[in-house]
């Protein structure tokens, strides 16, 4: 029971990790994005439609996408879509595979797929350019078997991303066949991106015209039931980030220490464990030091309240941090990622 409290943990508290690149792509493009080695990545995109009056019934078009990020820039995943875009077949898989090279702002990927449904060898080369706030994405695609016809073909892609700040950003992308047959239309969607504060999760809410998020759903405006009109939905990420808190995916990280000033004597510990501060209240003499020290396998912070001491920075798991105190008084503090963790130094 402890192992799954703490896996829950690190879902649920960890803060927004570098690895987490989500607000770097507008909804309907995967871009050169690759997760890193030890994490599973569940992306879950869920769209639908509502019919006009008097019926309003509500069809749900949603992809489920499971990745994994693997040593040398590859990176492996499927799509599973309830609803293809195949004639005769009701479920959509999509294996694919990514290798990513990136130099300064530019990134490159490639991007070999297999679709269940259509029976096609798909593909794409995806470029990325980003300045400051701002992504731009382009691709190109092939695929030898389309929705199972015998043509091969080639789509085109682009979008752009803009993000306000590390939490914020919305998005935009349009994509379309380089000889679109008759009745069909280029594929759309745009997006409003947020990045979960304290969490390593991603929300976005969507609307677009395609309802099957693989290479070749999103190069085309949606055709199933003959809809013609916008989807609205949203999606919502969560990488499972194994090598935190199992032994299988990692080495225990090495034992740090932060601040400890010289001479230091330690008159108290706190284990920051199970997302509490055990230990919580204590007192020392004025002169002496605290060491806090993190047995969760997400990252903290002693932050005291107010300005009366400077706070730690992040401590990693298994990392410390001392520090001393120099005058009488009482010291209240708490975790910034975790807010409802809290403590208490009384100085005498």
């Amino acid at each position: 029971m402890k192992r799954v409290s703490l896996a829950l943990l690190a879902l649920a508290g960890a803060a927004p990790l570098g690895a987490q690149v989500m607000l770097d792509r507008p909804p309907n493009l995967s871009g050169t994005w690759v997760g890193e080695p030890g994490v599973i990545q569940f992306n879950f995109v869920h769209r639908f439609y509502v019919s006009p009056s008097p019926s309003y019934s509500v069809t749900n078009f949603p992809t489920f996408t499971f990745a994994t990020g693997l040593p040398a820039h590859l990176g492996l995943g499927i799509h599973y879509s309830t609803r293809s875009e195949t004639p005769g077949h009701i479920n959509e898989i999509e294996l694919f595979a990514r290798w990513r090279r990136s130099s300064g702002p530019f990134s490159l990927a490639v991007t070999p797929a297999w679709n269940g449904a259509s029976k096609s060898a798909d593909g794409e080369v995806s470029a990325e350019w980003t300045y400051r706030h701002v992504t731009l994405v382009g691709a190109l695609r092939g695929m030898s078997k389309p929705f199972r016809t015998s043509t091969a073909r080639a789509a085109l892609a682009g979008g752009a991303v803009l993000r306000f700040n590390d939490y914020v950003a919305v998005g935009a992308d349009l994509a379309s066949f380089v000889n679109p047959e008759s009745g069909e239309a280029a594929a759309w969607s745009a997006g409003l991106l947020f990045v979960i504060p304290g969490s390593p999760h991603m929300f976005s809410l969507h609307a677009s015209n395609v309802g099957v998020n693989t290479i070749e759903g999103s190069s085309r405006r949606g055709s199933l039931f003959g809809l013609t009109n916008v989807l609205y939905g949203f999606e919502f990420t969560i990488p499972l980030h194994l090598k935190r808190f199992s032994p299988w995916f990692h080495k225990a990280p090495k034992p740090v220490t932060i601040g400890g000033p010289a001479g230091a004597a330690i008159a108290a510990e706190v284990r920051m464990s199970s997302v509490k501060f055990i230990g919580d209240s204590i007192t020392i003499a004025a002169g002496q030091a605290v060491r806090w020290t993190n047995a969760d396998p997400v990252e903290h912070t002693v932050t005291f309240d107010g300005a009366a001491e400077p706070g730690s920075p992040v401590i990693p798991p298994n990392g410390s941090y001392v520090h001393r105190f120099e005058k009488a008084g009482t010291y209240t503090y708490h975790c910034t990622p975790h807010p409802f963790m809290k403590g208490v130094v009384i100085v005498k």
